[in-house]
């Protein structure tokens, strides 16, 4: 026994020692892409130090005598992981309890590793130890060269011996210096997601978070733009970094500036009600941060984004789902078989791709007739389908139409089989009575067997019409209330093992039906983020299908999203949602800036209003891949005046297509001046405006230059609050 403690001592001194060695050694470590870098430096301490993220800055170890002329009682120089505990005494990116009552950790750098996963793509992994407790933490920094974007996630281990409770658990920590930061983040509700949102930060921690649990993007969301050294966004000029969690539960992403005035930007997963803890060897592994650095504006760092989202984290790389037709404004729960198919052949005879099925279709003992009843009875109501599913597939796909369905898995209303049946797999905190939103109550993705349930609603849905359903909207219409758990034992790693549950079901499904298109439907935008986008192939953006604020809508959700991915329809007026009257060209000028589609009964427009509607769809598809491949430009900010517009412009600068709108009463003297930024100022490009016999733009059907377009610009006719024009361009 006395040499084995005698062992364990030498082995202990032995590592300590080896720790100091490596320690009084500095080290720098570059992450680079082909426009930015991150540079890492470990001290002679062994601590590791976060020293610059933005343009390349030459050879890191120039680092070696800097000099930050911090004083010692100010705490510690910016640190690459920031730990509670030591000298530091800001926001930690990490707290950790321990069986022995310390709540310090003292993170200390072992090793790192650099790899090359596949081509344009290089991982570095850096290991950190505390010496005392064995808790071992890896960050792993992975740089996509080409699109400049620097993802950023951290996995937990703990090697000590009792287990330990994980109190924050960040995926990521940054540190900016700069004269001013200006913060562009999104706010909204249900009907008014992704409002767009400036100020400049001040000292102190200004948070931006969410604590539903489900539907987590409806008010705030995940994502962020930071200007810097200015007071004014600005889309083509200035150093811009963009951030993004590649999560769908709660977030938090804190914005501290110290006494130094710099900027340390922490982000993550909420540590609100969600203490995790960690046996014995068990590991956590949090959510990626995505970063990109921008020295061209807001405008690059967003075609940053898209275009690494579209590579790499899309599941369907930038595959747009087809323009729809999609039942729920037209018949909402009221439908029959003739109704469907009356609107399957108005679809197809205006020149749409694909019908949906929305809401009402289920349920026998509770028919869903309403949003009172019948949510987890997925067996079809044959009263108002006695033919079944897969004759109306077989309907859509012989009018040349792809097919799909909606459901609702995750929820249940009090007034079905299953809530009678499974009354342990609501979520509920235990001896409190379980509220409703939206008459419903969620089911519990902790627990194995409602993760089973879930997976086998989406399964049996396809069953329905074998081979046949090209289409799922994914609905998910309430978030979390007295939260609890019957599975768990721990009640803190609810909000943490929903969203894993929810990701493991996704996983399963994707593995057993890949080309199945799925949306994201959360009450409209709650489910907005690139966790999501990992396994849905859209999102609907909102349930606000109204054209007006579908501009404001659209433009924040673009800032950050791919348009591929947003889904945007035309819908009747008067709105549903708002009571607004606005002219279809408008409502269809609007929504072809996204994925189009159509929401209403066809049989209650005009002949003349169909035929605009077949013709403003066989243009959309004329510049379709624009909006799903192309570089997007926002040339003219609807929060700055009285327009807005945007362009998507090929790879390779050969076509573009321009969308512009005017969203207030201007009068007859003043008219927007749109400079096409993003186009080759070397070519000659032909200008065309689609779906009128009366163009807007004095220049329509003639060509001008690139550097005339950038630099003069098109000056349409829209005047009156509703105007709207589309133009596509083509180098000749």
């Amino acid at each position: 026994m006395i040499h084995h403690i005698r062992l364990l001592i030498f082995i202990f001194i032995a590592f300590a020692l080896s720790l100091s060695a490596r320690a009084a050694e500095k080290l720098f470590i570059s992450i680079n892409t082909e426009n930015t870098s991150i540079v890492l430096e470990k001290n002679d301490t062994g601590d590791l130090m976060f020293m610059h993220y933005g343009l390349p800055t030459g050879d890191a170890s120039q680092y070696g005598n800097y000099n930050s002329y911090r004083r010692v009682d100010y705490g510690t120089d910016p640190m690459a992981y920031p730990a509670r505990g030591g000298r530091y005494y800001n926001e930690p990116a990490l707290s950790v309890k321990y069986a022995d009552t310390d709540a310090n950790t003292e993170l200390k750098y072992v090793s790192h590793k650099t790899s090359v996963p596949q081509k344009g793509v290089e991982q570095t992994d850096i290991i950190l130890r505390d010496p005392k407790t064995a808790l071992e933490v890896t960050l792993t920094y992975t740089a996509y060269q080409k699109e400049d974007v620097i993802t950023a996630h951290t996995e937990i281990t703990n090697k000590g011996g009792k287990t330990v409770t994980l109190e924050n658990y960040a995926s990521s920590c940054i540190n900016l210096k700069a004269g001013k930061y200006l913060l562009t983040h999104f706010h909204g509700a249900w009907a008014g997601e992704m409002q767009t949102e400036h100020e400049q930060l001040t000292h102190g921690t200004k948070i931006i978070d969410n604590k539903m649990g489900v539907r987590t993007t409806h008010t705030e969301n995940p994502s962020f733009m930071l200007s810097l050294d200015t007071e004014d966004f600005d889309e083509n000029h200035g150093e811009v970094i963009a951030g993004a969690l590649v999560w769908s539960g709660n977030y938090k992403m804190s914005f501290q500036i110290d006494e130094f005035d710099r900027l340390n930007i922490i982000s993550g997963i909420n540590p609100h009600a969600c203490a995790y803890p960690l046996k014995k060897g068990e590991s956590f592994i949090t959510p990626d941060m995505i970063w990109t650095y921008s020295c061209a504006g807001a405008g690059q760092a967003s075609r940053n984004l898209h275009d690494w989202a579209r590579k790499y984290d899309l599941y369907s790389h930038g595959r747009m789902a087809p323009t729809l037709l999609n039942s729920w404004e037209g018949a909402y729960f009221d439908f029959t078989t003739p109704v469907l198919t009356g609107m399957i052949d108005d679809a197809a005879a205006m020149g749409l791709e694909m019908f949906v099925l929305d809401d009402g279709w289920f349920g026998t003992d509770y028919p869903r007739n309403s949003s009172r009843q019948g949510l987890g009875d997925w067996q079809l109501n044959t009263k108002k389908i006695p033919e079944g599913i897969e004759y109306l597939a077989d309907y859509a796909h012989k009018k040349g139409l792809k097919f799909g369905i909606w459901i609702e898995p995750e929820m249940v209303n009090p007034k079905s089989n299953l809530a009678k049946k499974h009354p342990e797999w609501i979520v509920k905190s235990p001896g409190r009575e379980a509220t409703t939103t939206r008459n419903q109550w969620l089911l519990d993705l902790c627990n194995p067997e409602v993760q089973d349930f879930v997976f086998n609603v989406f399964d049996e849905t396809m069953q329905l019409a074998v081979n046949k359903i090209d289409y799922i909207k994914w609905d998910c219409n309430r978030h979390v209330e007295s939260f609890g758990s019957s599975f768990l034992r721990e009640q803190s790693k609810f909000y943490v093992d929903y969203i894993q549950g929810l990701y493991s079901v996704l996983k399963r499904l994707r593995a057993k039906y890949p080309d199945v298109i799925v949306q994201s439907c959360s009450s409209g935008g709650g489910r907005v983020d690139y966790g999501a986008l990992n396994y849905f192939d859209e999102v609907w953006t909102s349930d606000n299908t109204e054209g007006l604020s579908r501009v404001f809508i659209q433009y924040g959700t673009n800032m950050i999203y791919p348009a591929c991915t947003t889904g945007s329809h035309v819908s009747d007026v008067p709105n549903h949602q708002t009571n607004n009257v606005t002219p279809l060209k408008f409502r269809f000028d609007i929504a072809s800036a996204g994925r189009l589609g159509m929401e209403l009964q066809p049989k209650k427009m005009s002949a003349d209003d169909r035929a605009y509607a077949q013709r403003a769809i066989a243009s959309y598809k004329r510049f379709r891949d624009l909006v799903e491949q192309g570089d997007l430009y926002r040339l003219v900010s609807p929060y700055d005046g009285d327009h807005y517009a945007l362009m998507y412009v090929s790879k390779d600068k050969t076509r573009a297509v321009v969308f512009a709108y005017c969203i207030k009463y201007q009068g007859r003297a003043r008219k927007p001046l749109i400079r096409l930024y993003g186009l080759d100022k070397d070519k000659s490009y032909s200008i065309t405006e689609l779906n009128t016999d009366t163009p807007s733009f004095w220049g329509d059907g003639q060509t001008f230059s690139g550097q005339w377009l950038i630099n003069q610009g098109i000056n349409p006719q829209l005047v009156k609050i509703y105007d709207s024009g589309i133009w596509y361009l083509e180098a000749k």
